[in-house]
């Protein structure tokens, strides 16, 4: 089971780029389902937002292990994806994080670098 996340959110399209976007998005997405397909990622899931008054309208999570994932943050074709997706939308975000096995780590840190700070009353 996977126990990191690359979570690659977005904001509203900029305006006169939407059917570029449009592309961009399928090339995203056919991009994951190849990767998934051939093993270099576990899994990934698509979300698109309804209106909210923030700055994120979507994101793709993308699922896999340490290794497969920084391969992934390697591979040029990924790259050309993001750079593309840069020109079309507004807060273009990559951020690394945990998940499943990966949490149990990280709280055991947190929880230690907790026990050395003095707790306020």
């Amino acid at each position: 089971m996977a126990d990191r996340v690359l979570f690659i959110s977005w904001g509203s399209p900029i305006p006169g780029r939407e059917e570029r976007g449009l592309e961009v998005f399928n090339e995203a997405i056919g991009l994951q389902g190849r990767l998934q397909q051939d093993g270099r990622t576990e899994s990934f899931n698509v979300v698109l937002l309804g209106a909210n008054g923030g700055g994120i309208n979507g994101y793709i999570e993308v699922n896999g292990s340490e290794q497969q994932l920084a391969a992934l943050r390697e591979d040029d074709e990924f790259t050309r994806n993001l750079v593309d997706a840069s020109l079309v939308v507004k807060d273009l975000q990559v951020s690394e994080g945990y998940a499943n096995e990966g949490i149990a780590r990280q709280m055991q840190i947190y929880q230690e670098a907790v026990g050395k700070v003095p707790q306020a009353v």
